[in-house]
């Protein structure tokens, strides 16, 4: 197919199929993320500026009005150095183009041109072997190539070939990339945007990611764990700050605002600067250790439209941990599920490799488990659902799954089962069938309760209940009920088979227990069954009450 010239309605749907490109691989993207922290992930930054820019955009025939609008939505939207820079390569295109209702090749080849040029001046110190190198040699080393006679396609065309050349050398420009042996992230997803928008100049469409339709504007690196970092860290890499600061024409605000002057003030706090002026209104990425500094200058001339911070230190660590996670092979590696942050920590503390938070309804995708299965490198890797809604997700993955481990899929029904089997785990032994089996005599040798708050009538084959009323389940069966959690325990521990041979208890505190409540049950528990060991745990669990697990 020849395109000679396009118009805005043209260069939407060619922007919109870019898009979807670059989501179809945004993981890909992401997992080459390393330069120069984990500073949230390129493929999402990049999806999230780009999706904003396209929803702030409406529908044009003039191609230059629609290209002001996306780029006044990609700047507003913009998250991190990778979605900053992408929004100032469309800006250069729009400063271009402001004026054109209709593309060809002439105009598309200068637009190219302002593009780097543009990104390149929005970053304080430019660093090579970047997207700004890829953009940059596309349309150079083609510029002499392109005449009137030159279709938008091929152009297009030659642009790609020439920034996947230069691609392939980045690890060479950039010793980071070299030591992590990928090619840089930012790039290749500036590559993939591109490639979809000539995939529809050939007439080719992609569906956009229909689960993907959450995009708003939310901060990445919404996975990041605390746990990764407590009183016990080194502080090193500081904060991420990214703001839109409005300029202020009242009386209380400094009317002397020079971007120059403000940009050398700034590099007093930190580096990484990425600061760009629209009119009244500036966009700001800096990393700083002193991130009240920074608001205390900024605020002599403006206030913030909006404002995001993040603990880089934070992470940092856990990019290590997973680096260090997936850096050797191992015998065994574990994947469960858990619902609560304490719940999740004391997992951690036994030795799980990954976790997979499922929520109040426990019901993760078979995506979920095949994405988690995916980041270990072992021989065997273990998997705890901890709910039987959830098996048939783990074993569907499984089945999916095209890497080299062995995927086993225990059978752990309940959070005390996985728990218990985890404990039981030997850890430092490279015999993974014999871990194996420890881990299954773990669930087998303990009986796992769950108390809650019957939320609705139930009638079961030997017990019935009312809403509102306090219940404790094993498994699948309503074991006891009660006016209050402690008396619905104690009935349940009577139902128990071989209660009294039962040597220790372990409980998980849900998130909305109270201490009197605690108190009362452990007071309960312990004037009935005296030589039963209690303890209890944090579990942040939000759908029981209590967890339970006897052995």
């Amino acid at each position: 197919m020849s395109v000679k010239r396009i118009n805005g309605l043209q260069l939407e749907k060619m922007v919109r199929n870019g898009f979807a490109n670059l989501e179809a691989s945004e993981e890909e993207v992401n997992s080459l993320n390393v330069f120069p922290v984990a500073d949230g992930d390129t493929g999402t930054n990049m999806c999230l500026t780009l999706s904003n820019g396209i929803r702030h955009a409406k529908s044009h025939v003039e191609a230059g009005l629609y290209l002001k609008e996306l780029s006044e939505g990609m700047l507003l939207g913009a998250r991190g150095n990778s979605g900053v820079i992408l929004s100032q390569l469309f800006k250069g295109m729009s400063t271009e183009l402001t004026r054109q209702t209709m593309v060809g090749p002439g105009e598309l080849r200068n637009a190219l041109i302002r593009s780097y040029k543009t990104a390149y001046s929005a970053v304080v110190e430019p660093v090579e072997g970047t997207i700004l190198t890829v953009a940059r040699e596309g349309i150079e080393h083609i510029r002499g190539q392109i005449s009137r006679s030159t279709c938008v396609d091929n152009l297009l065309s030659m642009y790609i070939a020439e920034m996947r050349k230069t691609l392939s050398y980045t690890p060479e420009m950039l010793g980071v990339l070299k030591e992590a042996g990928v090619i840089d992230s930012g790039a290749l997803g500036y590559i993939l945007i591109c490639e979809g928008m000539l995939k529809y100049l050939y007439g080719e469409e992609i569906r956009p990611d229909e689960q993907k339709k959450r995009r708003v504007e939310i901060p990445v690196s919404g996975n990041t764990e605390s746990a990764s970092f407590d009183e016990n860290s080194i502080f090193e890499d500081g904060y991420c700050m990214e703001f839109i600061l409005q300029l202020m024409k009242g009386e209380a605000y400094n009317q002397r605002f020079r971007l120059p002057a403000y940009i050398d003030d700034l590099k007093a706090y930190g580096n990484s600067l990425a600061v760009i002026q629209e009119g009244m209104r500036v966009k700001v990425h800096i990393h700083t250790r002193k991130p009240a500094k920074v608001i205390t200058l900024s605020q002599e001339y403006g206030e913030f439209l909006n404002f995001k911070l993040e603990n880089m230190q934070l992470q940092h660590n856990e990019h290590l941990q997973q680096k260090a996670l997936s850096s050797s092979q191992k015998a065994l590696q574990t994947v469960a599920l858990v619902n609560g942050q304490g719940v999740g920590s004391a997992f951690r503390d036994l030795g799980c490799s990954v976790l997979i938070e499922g929520g109040t309804t426990m019901n993760p995708s078979a995506q979920d488990f095949l994405n988690a299965y995916k980041k270990l490198r072992a021989d065997c890797i273990a998997v705890l659902p901890n709910n039987p809604n959830a098996i048939p997700a783990a074993e569907q993955a499984a089945g999916l799954y095209e890497g080299s481990a062995k995927i086993v899929v225990l059978q752990s029904k309940s959070m005390m089962e996985g728990y218990f089997a985890l404990a039981m785990d030997v850890a430092d032994s490279t015999d993974a069938s014999y871990r194996l089996t420890q881990m299954k005599n773990g669930i087998t040798d303990v009986v796992s309760l769950l108390q809650t708050q019957a939320t609705r009538d139930f009638s079961g084959e030997d017990l019935s209940c009312h809403a509102g009323d306090q219940i404790v389940l094993m498994g699948e069966k309503l074991l006891s009920k009660g006016s209050d959690p402690a008396q619905a325990i104690l009935s349940a521990f009577e139902k128990v088979s071989g209660i009294e041979d039962k040597e220790s208890c372990l409980l998980f505190r849900g998130e909305h227990v109270s201490e009197q409540e605690e108190e009362a049950l452990l007071n309960a528990i312990g004037e009935k069954y005296p030589l039963l060991e209690v303890t209890t745990e944090e579990g942040g669990q939000g759908l029981y009450h209590w967890l339970i697990g006897l052995t």
